[in-house]
């Protein structure tokens, strides 16, 4: 008897749109059920992992990260994203392109690789949704992003700034990228912001910062409002540094900081931000090693679903 497939849609699809349900529980995880591939022709997103850590300053345990969003988006992939009224998967042709190769016994060539694959993908005229790794791997990211799309509008969520000076320009170091960024005009400064910031930097570099006091007392609304008047019809590169949670809502990263966001505060900011000129996004921090039943890892997922609404709205649906 012949048995229909429809269980490791990672391999057995045979479209790259729609959702279809699959056992949350079994097969192979790639995010959110997507096809395995390779193959850019005819993709819009393509989603990778960049499994590097060695630029932390706490815990390690990021490199995990991408395998940890992965399997994670699998107890959500059987339907619509809540609460849009569109699935981006029927607009969008993604796949999950797997991780991005580097050599971690050379760790002063890893940044040129992560260029180099980003700009594989970029060039193919994909976009990318990442998931690290620290949060290093944001900086070689915008670099192959500036290139195609000029200075960008840097949209940060964050318990850290990121801006700590490197005056040698020597560090591998999860806490300089912005810094570097800003300086080397990969972003615009003027036009960027950074969101639920909780640690002790007097030096902005020029950058909005909405910090995670103005976040509790002035609501979300008003939030969404001070991130689009910022950054305005600017091509928008988009990181999410899981740690912007409170540690209660994602205790599996490698710096937790108190008093963040909660996960409904950070969705309903991302939700709030439709229209914007969404070019690149990444979700970065998360280290399965020390989350509890997987909250970090989905919220992780989650946000990273709320990127794809905002990219699809913006580029396929709301033209």
């Amino acid at each position: 008897m012949d048995v229909p497939v429809q269980n490791d849609q990672a391999i057995t699809r045979d479209s790259l749109y729609g959702t279809a349900a699959e056992s949350t529980y079994a097969g192979i995880t790639s995010f959110m059920r997507r096809r395995y591939s390779r193959d850019l022709r005819g993709v819009d997103v393509a989603v990778s992992g960049v499994p590097f850590d060695t630029a932390t300053s706490n815990r390690p345990g990021a490199r995990f990260g991408p395998r940890g969003i992965r399997a994670a988006s699998t107890a959500i992939a059987w339907e619509r994203h809540w609460p849009w009224t569109f699935d981006p998967f029927d607009h969008l042709a993604v796949v999950d392109f797997g991780d991005c190769d580097f050599d971690y016994g050379s760790p002063q060539s890893v940044p040129e690789s992560i260029e180099a694959h980003a700009e594989h993908i970029l060039n193919a005229g994909s976009a990318m949704l990442t998931f690290g790794g620290d949060h290093f791997i944001t900086y070689p990211l915008l670099k192959a992003h500036a290139r195609k799309h000029g200075a960008l509008s840097l949209i940060h969520f964050d318990a850290h700034s990121d801006t700590w000076p490197d005056e040698d320009g020597k560090r591998i170091d999860h806490g300089t990228m912005f810094w570097h960024a800003a300086k080397e005009g990969l972003v615009d400064p003027s036009r960027s912001v950074q969101i639920g910031l909780r640690t002790t930097n007097d030096d902005h570099q020029g950058f909005q910062v909405l910090d995670a006091r103005q976040v509790h007392r002035r609501g979300v609304d008003a939030i969404v409002e001070a991130i689009r008047a910022r950054v305005g019809d600017n091509p928008v590169y988009l990181t999410f540094d899981i740690d912007c949670l409170d540690p209660a809502f994602a205790p599996g990263t490698g710096t937790p900081v108190c008093g963040g966001l909660s996960t409904a505060q950070a969705l309903d900011i991302l939700g709030g931000l439709r229209g914007i000129n969404l070019v690149g996004m990444d979700v970065v921090e998360v280290a399965p090693a020390y989350d509890n039943a997987e909250i970090t890892s989905l919220a992780a997922a989650t946000l990273a679903m709320e990127m794809l609404c905002l990219y699809a709205a913006k580029h396929k649906v709301d033209q």
